[in-house]
C-alpha cells in the first residue's frame, strides 16, 4: 500500500482515511479478497485505529469492503452484474434530477459550474486518469445538488463509488482524459442556457455512453463474457 501516504490530524480524520484507502483501492494497491488489517492500515497512515476503523466501516455500508471477524477487511469484488444494475439506478435518477437542477441554478450556480468545467478540461489535459475522475465528480455532484435533493446525492456519490473504488473507469481502457471532458459539453451548454430538457438528454447520454463503455471494456478483458446480454438491460432504458 505504497500510496497510502502518512496525513496529518485535521477537521475529519476520518474523512482522509476513508479517501486514502479508497485511493488505495482505485489505484490497485488493495486488491479484491486479499485480507488487510486495520492496525496495518493504520501505521501505513500514522493514525490510531479509531478513524480507521470508522473509515472501515463506511466503505462496508457502500458495499466497497467486507469486514470478517478475526480476518480483517478485503475488498469486495464487484460483477458485471452489480455494474449494470448501478447504471440502471443512475439512468432513472439523474436525468430528470439534472432537469431540475438547471431550472434551479441562479447566476452564480452557473459561474460555479464554469469553474468546476474548466478545472475538469484542465485536468483532462494533463491526461492522468485519477485527476480528471476527481474534477468530473466534483462537476457532477455540484451540478446534482442544485436539484436540491440532499438524499439523491448521497445516493449518486455512492453509487459512483462503488464503481470508481473497484478500479471499473472508462479512462484510458475506452476513452482519454479529454473524451471524458469533453462528453460533458453537451451539458454545460444546456446549463448555459437554461435549457431543462437538454440538460436531461444529456445526463441520460453521458451516464448511458460511460455504461456501456465500462460493460465493453470489462468484457473485453474477460474471457467468455458477451457484452450484448448486458448492453440490453441498458438500452431499454433509453428516453
Amino acid at each position: 500500500m505504497s500510496g497510502m501516504q502518512r496525513i496529518s490530524p485535521a477537521v475529519s480524520l476520518t474523512g482522509q482515511v476513508t479517501s486514502m484507502i479508497r485511493a488505495a483501492i482505485v489505484s490497485g494497491e488493495m486488491k479484491p479478497n486479499e485480507h488487510y488489517s486495520s492496525v496495518g492500515i493504520a501505521e501505513k497512515l500514522g493514525v490510531s485505529r479509531t478513524p480507521v476503523r470508522e473509515a472501515l466501516q463506511l466503505l462496508e455500508k457502500e458495499g466497497i469492503l467486507t469486514v470478517e471477524k478475526n480476518r480483517g477487511v478485503r475488498v469486495t469484488q464487484i460483477s458485471l452484474n452489480d455494474i449494470v444494475e448501478v447504471f440502471q439506478i443512475r439512468l432513472i435518477l439523474e436525468p430528470p434530477a439534472a432537469g431540475r437542477a438547471v431550472l434551479n441554478a441562479t447566476p452564480a450556480d452557473i459561474e460555479r459550474l464554469e469553474e468546476l468545467y474548466v478545472d475538469l478540461v484542465k485536468a483532462a489535459e494533463g491526461g492522468q486518469a485519477r485527476p480528471t475522475l476527481e474534477a468530473d465528480k466534483a462537476f457532477h455532484l455540484y451540478f446534482l445538488g442544485l436539484a436540491d435533493n440532499a438524499k439523491l446525492g448521497s445516493i449518486v456519490g455512492e453509487l459512483r463509488n462503488l464503481v470508481l473504488t473497484h478500479g471499473q473507469i472508462t479512462i484510458p481502457h475506452a476513452r482519454t482524459s479529454m473524451d471524458l471532458a469533453d462528453d460533458r459539453n453537451e451539458l454545460m451548454e444546456a446549463i448555459r442556457k437554461h435549457n431543462a430538457e437538454g440538460a436531461v438528454r444529456a445526463m441520460h447520454g453521458h451516464v448511458l455512453r460511460t455504461a456501456r463503455m465500462l460493460v465493453q471494456s470489462v468484457c473485453a478483458r474477460t474471457p467468455g463474457l458477451e457484452a450484448e446480454c448486458y448492453l440490453g438491460r441498458l438500452n431499454h432504458l433509453q428516453i
